[in-house]
């Protein structure tokens, strides 16, 4: 089919790869001259409206799906009696590919991968579509390492029949959810259990479950409880293992309650509090044995102790500071402490759009203040480029403050961005640091006076078609 035209504007120029039902090339689109991935469901099914019925299906799932991790469907039809579909095509490799090609990945990289194939699946989740075919080999990377799921082939709605009901199994068995396995229903639920497989073998470099065939496969998914990641690495931090262990729980009830749940938890392994790298961990004290327990006496004796301590030292105050004086000092002292320690808080977020329609998810703006990495505000989508002057996120503070950083964290990174700050949180804002590009975290230096609104003000997507802003936080 190389060199073919479809819909006479697709010009099919390579076969990028094939599976059980359909095949994808890489075409160019005379219409709009660029390149696109074109899926084209295999001659042999044609006859059978039940594939059919599920190819454009898929498109109408995915179709309704816009998200910064989910493939974009871009057209779909038929020609000579053949279905195909129009994507975004995504130039790069897929996880599968990466793994073989590198090996284990480091931890934090694991993590962010994995963040963002959750993030793409609750946003289906939410959509009412479960993916059902969670696999890295369905996980695009481009050439930022932005990942991209695909493939909704066998994806079904949450809450309506689909064409395939109980007693049939779908999906891979190397990343298979028990009840999967078993012919149950999948849900939301079995996704979160694939992508736990799916990280297990992003960190080790193989599957949890190897076998030589599906049933073998599926048999120890359903029978074997999860293997632990730090048996193969023992670096790996063990709240990530006990991270991947919940997904992969065996019963459904027993694994994280939604992947909103599940985000939290991954990007709680990112946090400098935590750490990716293991430094920090969860220590669970030992319980002390009978001889490790202080008697009475001495325990009697040590607070009688601390209290005849006080009361020289309330003596000595007393004596010395009769006005109160050195007292009311260190009271001061300790206010001011904690009225200055820590970061500000921003109280109030919205969208800055001046040149285009004033609205850019205005609703979701908050979402970037809210203190939850696993949520974000995000663009509108921009095929071609923003096409004007830029597009902002401003966030607001109670009063006028003279704030020194900004850290602005990002799942879509590769856009440019600089910081303005103003009076009203509907323009008149100016600069206030240098353009420069934005990654996973970035800090922006801020050099200007006091101001209540700063924004985030962003100038050029990159290779994005929508930008993405989880967090901003100032200090």
């Amino acid at each position: 089919m190389v060199g073919e035209l479809i819909a006479e504007r697709y010009e099919l120029e390579e076969l990028v790869g094939t599976g059980g039902m359909s095949s994808v090339y890489r075409a160019h689109d005379r219409m709009l001259e660029r390149d696109v991935a074109l899926k084209v469901l295999h001659q042999e099914f044609t006859a059978d409206t039940d594939y059919v019925e599920r190819f454009r299906r898929e498109a109408r799932s995915v179709a309704r799906l816009s998200h910064p991790n989910i493939v974009t469907v871009i057209d779909r039809g038929e020609q000579d009696g053949r279905q195909y579909i129009v994507f975004e095509y995504v130039k790069g490799e897929n996880l599968k590919t990466l793994v073989e090609r590198v090996g284990p990945l480091p931890e934090e990289e694991a993590v962010r991968l994995a963040l963002q194939i959750a993030r793409a699946l609750g946003f289906a989740h939410e959509s009412g579509l479960v993916h059902r075919d969670v696999k890295p080999q369905n996980v695009l990377l481009n050439g930022d390492g932005q990942a991209k799921v695909t493939d909704f082939g066998i994806a079904r709605s949450l809450d309506v029949g689909g064409l395939t009901q109980t007693g049939t199994v779908m999906g891979t068995s190397d990343y298979i959810a028990p009840e999967q396995a078993r012919g149950s229903q999948a849900d939301a639920q079995s996704d979160i259990y694939s992508l736990g497989a799916v990280l297990y073998e992003l960190l080790t470099g193989e599957v949890p479950f190897p076998g030589d065939n599906f049933v073998a496969v599926a048999m120890r998914h359903i029978n074997e409880p999860p293997p632990s990641v730090l048996e193969r690495r023992p670096d790996v931090s063990p709240r990530l293992d006990a991270v991947i262990r919940q997904a992969m729980a065996k019963e459904p009830r027993d694994r994280f309650g939604s992947m909103d749940e599940l985000c939290a938890e991954l990007s709680a392994c990112l946090s400098p509090d935590t750490g990716a790298s293991g430094a920090q961990t969860m220590v669970v004290p030992r319980r002390r044995s009978q001889q490790d327990r202080p008697t009475v006496g001495p325990l009697i004796l040590l607070l009688g102790g601390l209290a005849v301590l006080a009361a020289i030292l309330a003596g000595i105050f007393a004596f010395t500071d009769p006005g109160g004086q050195l007292s009311g000092l260190v009271g001061n002292s300790k206010k001011t402490t904690a009225a200055t320690a820590g970061p500000v808080k921003f109280t109030a977020a919205s969208a800055y759009d001046p040149d285009g329609d004033n609205s850019e998810h205005d609703d979701r703006a908050r979402e970037a203040i809210d203190g939850n990495p696993a949520t974000a505000w995000n663009t509108e989508h921009y095929n071609g480029g923003l096409n004007k002057q830029g597009v902002g996120l401003v966030v607001g503070l109670g009063a006028a403050k003279k704030l020194s950083k900004l850290v602005v964290r990002s799942d879509t990174p590769g856009f440019t961005a600089r910081i303005e700050s103003g009076s009203s949180p509907n323009g008149g804002f100016k600069p206030i640091t240098s353009s420069q590009e934005v990654g996973f975290n970035t800090t922006f230096s801020l050099d200007g006076d006091a101001a209540q609104y700063y924004v985030v003000w962003i100038t050029d997507l990159g290779s994005n078609s929508s930008v993405e802003i989880n967090e901003v936080k100032g200090s």
